[in-house]
């Protein structure tokens, strides 16, 4: 352990000794970045001119006459390159790159999203490219793998453990390991040993400091609450970031309920009594795990959302009570995202539609003076079978089917 990079009791670095020096040339090449306003001018050139930004924020009329209550605004971080929010963190560790002189960089993904962002990074920087995904992943996310692999990066699915994110982050550590050297590990969220939680939110910050400035010229005030959803934490303390001096602003993080919290089977850890405090994976936080430490089988119906720890920030700010954690079951988190294309047109991932559930349930018992926002921390069309199989939809099944015979007669 490293007495730093920590928030109350969590972080930290455990780390095994011969990756000490690798971070300790990362966390001071992110020193000088942060301290070196060439870098920020550079990254925000980078973020305008090739990814997109800022992302609008979006007045939801109809889903805000539809509740009543409070006006519902939707941060749309889905416009952003990629169809996410991971760009900015990529993007912002690949000039990190750039400045360490290394030539290939790897990386984990669960929905896709970020294993998308980090193969478009390097293909912008001509770097070399791995990303481990979960052998479940894959197939659930097989629309992100093959853009992945067109990007020119190779995809290595995971087999070992339950076959999800936690499995493809193991994996991509052990890959580092071996190549530190000439390798960057681009993990995607704000979890990890030290500085990744920081660096990572500090990246993400820019989703913050855009909607407050936005929320302030079009509604003329700051929101009531600010909704995200919970994995690893980016998107969330991407958002949060910028609010979490005003007292008067709620912060709401949503996690997968994912068939109910009284079944087990789902990835709440803040928002429920089933995780507990441990260490893994290079830092200490809240983890779904048993008696003996070892970590419990996840699920929820968005790839993203079921990683067994969570963000040691996070885990500090709710002891500490500035953000309250809510869970959504995979039924209610479908339900909003159709109601969401039928009021608005607006297509969120299903990560996403997690916040989306509790501004929804909350709108209604604000007042009308009341703002609050969601993030919308990427766009759906990547989900396209998980919803379309949720749905029970006749008409893509007998489009699959009929793809399926096209190839059995080829």
């Amino acid at each position: 352990m490293r007495e730093r990079g920590y928030y109350g009791d969590f972080g930290g670095a455990y780390i095994p000794e011969i990756l000490v020096p690798t971070f300790d040339e990362l966390t001071e090449a992110f020193a000088a970045a942060q301290a070196d306003p060439d870098f920020l001018r550079e990254y925000e050139a980078l973020m305008a001119n090739y990814s997109g930004r800022p992302t609008p924020l979006t007045y939801a009329e109809n889903l805000t006459r539809h509740f009543g209550g409070a006006r519902i605004y939707v941060k749309r971080e889905d416009l952003n390159h990629t169809g996410a929010h991971k760009a900015n963190n990529v993007m912002g560790q690949g000039l990190l790159v750039k400045r360490m002189g290394k030539q290939r960089v790897i990386a984990e993904t669960g929905a896709g999203q970020h294993g998308v962002a980090t193969a478009t990074m390097a293909a912008r920087f001509g770097l070399e490219c791995t990303v481990y995904m979960g052998e479940v992943d894959v197939a659930r996310q097989r629309p992100n793998v093959f853009w992945m692999e067109q990007l020119g990066a190779e995809v290595v699915p995971v087999t070992d453990g339950t076959r999800i994110l936690k499995d493809a982050i193991n994996e991509a550590f052990r890959d580092w390991v071996t190549n530190m050297d000439t390798t960057h590990y681009v993990l995607g969220t704000a979890c990890g040993p030290h500085p990744f939680p920081a660096m990572v939110t500090w990246f993400q910050s820019i989703v913050g400091r855009e909607a407050r400035r936005q929320v302030l010229e079009e509604a003329g005030r700051l929101p009531k609450r600010i909704y995200a959803c919970v994995g690893g934490g980016s998107n969330a303390l991407g958002i949060f970031s910028a609010f979490l001096e005003d007292a008067g602003v709620e912060l709401v993080g949503v996690e997968a309920g994912g068939h109910g919290l009284e079944t087990g089977e789902h990835a709440a850890r803040l928002a429920s009594d089933d995780a507990s405090v441990g260490v893994a994976q290079g830092y200490k936080t809240f983890f779904l795990q048993d008696a003996d430490g070892q970590m419990r089988e996840t699920h929820s119906v968005a790839a993203g959302l079921d990683y067994v720890g969570v963000s040691p920030i996070l885990s500090h700010l709710r002891e500490t009570g500035r953000v309250r954690f809510e869970a959504a079951t995979d039924k209610q988190v479908v339900d909003a995202m159709t109601l969401t294309l039928r009021k608005e047109g607006l297509i969120p991932a299903l990560e996403s539609a997690h916040a989306f559930v509790r501004a929804f349930e909350e709108a209604p018992t604000l007042s009308s003076d009341d703002v609050i926002v969601i993030n919308q921390s990427g766009r759906g069309d990547k989900d396209i079978f998980t919803v379309a199989d949720a749905l029970d939809d006749p008409g893509w099944r007998e489009f699959v089917r009929q793809k399926a015979a096209e190839y059995d007669d080829a």
